[in-house]
Formats: structure tokens, C-alpha cells, sequence
């Protein structure tokens, strides 16, 4: 964390100085904490270190795009009188500290999951002026794989949208005009701060939806197969984990008495109630596995050692997606769950042959 303390350090300098402080993309703030994803913890220490530095960042780059560009601002919001009666500006959470001792708990984290975050909301527009011609049009959309063109005159200025509908439908009563102006529609618009679910009903409906930054320039154009395409990235980590938890309790299933698997119960949680491995945590699953004792019991006709190494690197991607990290899964790990889902389906085959 030095060298996020450090960056952060000279920005705020910089900034109470009056100097110009150039933006960043996300991805290269991520990596002044050594980190490539928003996932919980790294989350937290970068929003201590913005803490320490007295410094935020606009947009939040937690919400924001992770290849856009955020800037940094100053975020000091106490002012007290030193004891020579000038007064200075102290930031928020280093006076609670001092009144109330060290603040160590998490800074609330944004729950809601933007539209900004989407690839698509931030890609440049292709867009079409108002008094270009209907071929020019439907050749930009044929040669691109569009189903609707904005109608703008700049980056802040929609007109309206162009699509095979509102061609089609002039065409056929017999009222399509040379000009995009006479076929264009009302277009549809988000703010980028907007969550995605309030998105999803739009496009539903209309099949788009624009994208507007807060300086109130259209930043892109997300359609229905921009959200099919994040929705399979979201859930597609959940579904393999879910298939691998099921392949372990079919394993585990039979092989122990109630009386057994209460004795694997993590001791911390002596209060939980165990009468079936369905009851167990996957690290409780692990557990198990990992005993030599345990493992002849299973009978599963594999190394040990290797395959729980394998488990084990599940529990800690579990463990990440469970926290919703807003930038997925690493395809690394996404190609780890597969091949781990993929190889508990062979072992279930061979194992029914086996008996």
C-alpha cells in the first residue's frame, strides 16, 4: 500500500497548491494498491488510503468504468481553529479519529451496481447528423451490424435515434422522407449513474438505451446484447460454484454418520445445527477432505493432496464472488471453476461405472 500512500500524498499536495493533477484511468489507480479488481478488500484499503490523503475521486472509482478516467479532489469537509485562533481544514475522519479514538471500521462501500460500468456505456458512439441521407444511414448500419443509429449534432446533442422500425414502418405507408430527420424517433436516455436495473426495462422495451456522464455527454449505447453478455459474466461464477458444491456433498453424501459430520463443524460455530453434509460450509467441505482418515472413507481413487490444492483454490474464489466484485471473475479463475466443474462431471461418470 506505500505507493498508493505515496501517489496520494503528492496528488493532495499538488491540489492544495493550486496545481493541475492529470486523471487516471480506474485500472491505473487500481494498481497503486497493487490491486487489478474492486473486490471487497481492496476496496476498503483504497477508500483508507483516499482517507488518509483527504482526497475523493470523481467519478468513484468504484463505479466508474474501469478503463475511463477519474480525477482526483480534495475531500476536506472539517474546519477547526488551532490554538493561535487560525482556523485550518482538517479532514472528517482524522478529527472523529482523535475525538473518538482510531476509526478502523469500513468506509460505506456504493451497493448499487451503474450502468457506468458497463464496457458499452463508455465505448465511442457512432452517430449519424440529422441532415444525412436515409442510404447514408441504413449503409452505416448495414456495415456495422447496428440496429439503430443516434441522431446528433455533437457529443451533448441527441436528436433523436434511427432504426430498421422507424425506416421500415415509413416505408411501407409510404411516408420515408430522403433525410434521417423524417425517419428519426424520441430517443431513450439513462444518466450513467443510474443503476443497470433501471436500465433493463428500457431496453426491453426499445431495445437501447444512451448513456449520459455527468458534464452531460453521451458516452455510449447499451443494448440487449450488452446486458445478456453481463449477465452471463455475472452469472455463470455462481452457476459453476453452485454445480461444484453439489458434485462435493454427492461425494461426502453417505459416507458419514450425523454423529461424524457434528464433529466436523467448524468449533467456532458450535451453535449451528449439523445433521447432514448439505449443513456443512464448503471449508468444512475441505476439511473433511483433507483428513487422511476422512479421505480413504470418500474412496475416491485420486491424489489427496492435489485435489484439495484444487478445492482450496475454489473456496478463495468463492469467496470473492460471494462479495460481488464488480469487475468478475478473473478468466483465470473463471477458467479454474470450469475445468474443476468439468473434471467432478468426468469422476461422477467414472465413479457410476466403478459401481
Amino acid at each position: 500500500m506505500a505507493r498508493i500512500d505515496d501517489e496520494l500524498s503528492q496528488i493532495g499536495a499538488k491540489l492544495r497548491s493550486r496545481e493541475d493533477v492529470s486523471s487516471v484511468t480506474t485500472r491505473t489507480f487500481l494498481a497503486w494498491a497493487g490491486a487489478q479488481r474492486r473486490s471487497y478488500w481492496n476496496v476498503f484499503y483504497i477508500r483508507q488510503a483516499l482517507k488518509r490523503a483527504a482526497l475523493r475521486t470523481e467519478p468513484d472509482f468504484q463505479s466508474a468504468y474501469i478503463d475511463s478516467d477519474i480525477r482526483f479532489v480534495l475531500d476536506e469537509d472539517k474546519k477547526l481553529e488551532d490554538e493561535g485562533g487560525v482556523t485550518v481544514t482538517v479532514p472528517a475522519a482524522i478529527a472523529v479519529a482523535e475525538v473518538n479514538g482510531p476509526v478502523i471500521s469500513a468506509i460505506p462501500a456504493d451497493p448499487t451496481y451503474r450502468i457506468s460500468k458497463l464496457e458499452a456505456a463508455n465505448k465511442p458512439l457512432v452517430s449519424i447528423s440529422p441532415d444525412a441521407t436515409v442510404q447514408q444511414a441504413v449503409t452505416m448500419m448495414m456495415t456495422n451490424d447496428y440496429s439503430q443509429l443516434p441522431v446528433m449534432t455533437g457529443p451533448r446533442d441527441v436528436k433523436g435515434i434511427v432504426n430498421w422500425s422507424s425506416i421500415g414502418a415509413r416505408m411501407i405507408l409510404g411516408k420515408c422522407g430522403d433525410h434521417v430527420r423524417d425517419v428519426m424517433e424520441v430517443h431513450q436516455e439513462i444518466r450513467a449513474d443510474a443503476s443497470m436495473f433501471q436500465a433493463i426495462s428500457i431496453v426491453g422495451q426499445f431495445g437501447y438505451v444512451l448513456v449520459r456522464n455527468a458534464q452531460n455527454v453521451v458516452t455510449g449505447i447499451v443494448t440487449a446484447s450488452d446486458l445478456n453478455l453481463q449477465f452471463q459474466q455475472l452469472a455463470e461464477p455462481f452457476l459453476l460454484l453452485g454445480e461444484i458444491e453439489n458434485h462435493i456433498r454427492a461425494i461426502l453424501d453417505g459416507k458419514f454418520s450425523p454423529l461424524e459430520l457434528e464433529t466436523m463443524r467448524d468449533p467456532s460455530d458450535e451453535n449451528r445445527k449439523v445433521e447432514a453434509v448439505s449443513d456443512l460450509t464448503f471449508g468444512e467441505y475441505l476439511r473433511i477432505l483433507e483428513s487422511q482418515e476422512h479421505w480413504s472413507k470418500v474412496d475416491i481413487p485420486l491424489d489427496r493432496k492435489t485435489f484439495c490444492e484444487k478445492l482450496d483454490r475454489v473456496r478463495n474464489i468463492r469467496n470473492d464472488v460471494m462479495h460481488f466484485d464488480p469487475d468478475g471473475v478473473p478468466v483465470a479463475d473463471l477458467n479454474h471453476l470450469r475445468g474443476i466443474a468439468h473434471f467432478l462431471q468426468q469422476l461422477q461418470v467414472i465413479n457410476s461405472y466403478r459401481k
